[in-house]
């Protein structure tokens, strides 16, 4: 009994960390700017975040690609509305995180 006890607070204690990191790195897309083209769920000026995750979830290099992208800019993967450059705006670090982010919905 007592195990299943520190089992069940174990569990609640790394949810409330996931839930923590999720609502850090949505509020870290917010305050980057992300959020004012994006939407997670639903079309926006740009895909939404879920339909990103989506079409790369199959591809191993996609993290890479999709930092490039989030760096540089580009247009014609999802339309023609071009998508600004957001470095050194934003720091590597943070477009790392937020990639990641992304493939993980």
């Amino acid at each position: 009994m007592m195990a299943e006890i520190k089992c069940l607070i174990f569990m609640v204690f790394l949810s409330v960390i996931v839930v923590g990191q999720v609502q850090a790195n949505e509020q870290l897309a917010t305050d980057s700017g992300c959020m004012n083209c994006h939407k997670i769920d639903g079309k926006g000026i740009g895909p939404s975040l879920k339909e990103i995750a989506a079409k790369y979830k199959a591809d191993s290099g996609a993290e890479a690609a999709l930092i490039g992208k989030v760096k540089s800019g580009g247009s014609g993967t999802w339309g023609t509305m071009p998508m600004p450059p957001n470095s050194p705006r934003i720091s590597d670090a943070d477009i790392q995180t937020i990639v990641k982010w992304i493939l993980a919905m």
